[in-house]
């Protein structure tokens, strides 16, 4: 046997197998992705697993105003494979992707893109162009997470600006309203001066601040001989410690709680009321080098009372409070 006519490779007993030795992904996914389309697969596995138990996974929505990152890929991808385990392991596991597309981010992006011609337009016309923009990102994010191959019901999606979405909100308001779960009150909102708005909790963005603790003295008007007799004559002032110095000039009141002790004790030509228990730390901070005990009483007995705001030409009443401590 002549070994240079022999074709060696048929002497080898080889496996064989239809499936190409190179991947050439970059061509062959996007046929993939094609061929589950026209095939319909997403649906033709909710056809298979109907009438099974359900599994349903409610995704979070991203958000509409940018391309997708890692972050973006890593939450799909990894609820991806939980739906389709599910599905696997028998249950009738839908998947129906969503966006967010409402809030100050979109408003912002679009205020940049008008420019000038945002002052000469209509609320219905800045919405409509809020929605467009949005919409441009909810349709490149749906190509990018089709890519990475995360089956779903990419061609009908929940859109919270969607009308549907909106008229189910609508109308659970109202059913909330019939059942008189609805109520008027009054709440602190966060306001953006800049973009003119309401700003959510997760928007607001913090810097830590430190500010001096400072001791306010406040005249008292109303006659001192009301709270205790030994007080004729003198001249008595309300004494308060405050850890936020800007809300002074704001200030209508002084609390006092009713069940504790107070004393009026004379530093020099001027008496104060505090706290007995804070009487001695007080002493010491504000370098009372002399003091004594005029008089002493229980709270309650300064509801009432009247002193005059420091920085202002108003009145501070004197008012009794349970969230008052000695801390």
């Amino acid at each position: 046997m002549n070994a240079s006519t022999i074709d060696l490779k048929k002497t080898v007993n080889l496996p064989r197998t239809d499936f190409s030795m190179k991947a050439n992904l970059p061509q062959r996914e996007p046929e993939m992705l094609k061929r589950w389309i026209q095939e319909d697969l997403y649906g033709q596995i909710r056809a298979a697993r109907k009438d099974q138990p359900k599994y349903v996974l409610h995704d979070g929505p991203p958000y509409a105003n940018g391309n997708i990152h890692t972050g973006h890929a890593f939450n799909k991808i990894l609820k991806d494979f939980i739906v389709k385990i599910k599905t696997m392991e028998g249950f009738d596991s839908p998947y129906v992707p969503g966006w967010d597309c409402h809030g100050l981010p979109i408003e912002i992006k679009v205020d940049n893109q008008l420019g000038g011609k945002k002052s000469k337009m209509t609320t219905a016309q800045i919405r409509a162009e809020c929605r467009k923009y949005a919409q441009k990102y909810v349709d490149l994010q749906s190509k990018d997470f089709q890519r990475l191959g995360v089956l779903g019901r990419w061609e009908n999606p929940y859109l919270t600006m969607s009308a549907q979405y909106e008229s189910v909100i609508a109308g659970t308001f109202v059913d909330f309203l019939d059942k008189g779960y609805v109520y008027k009150g009054l709440k602190s909102v966060n306001w953006c001066i800049h973009d003119r708005t309401a700003l959510a909790e997760a928007e607001i963005e913090y810097e830590n601040h430190n500010s001096p603790s400072i001791w306010v003295r406040f005249a008292l008007t109303s006659d001192p001989s009301l709270i205790d007799p030994a007080l004729t004559h003198h001249k008595v002032y309300g004494l308060i410690w405050t850890t936020t110095p800007w809300t002074i000039p704001s200030n209508v009141a002084i609390a006092y709680h009713p069940e504790f002790e107070y004393v009026a004790a004379q530093a020099g030509d001027e008496v104060y009321i505090v706290a007995l228990e804070l009487l001695k730390a007080t002493a010491e901070k504000l370098g009372w080098k002399e003091y004594k005990v005029l008089a002493a009483f229980p709270g309650k007995k300064l509801e009432g009372t009247i002193f005059r705001h420091p920085l202002i030409e108003r009145d501070s009443l004197g008012i009794l409070g349970g969230h008052v401590t000695l801390e």
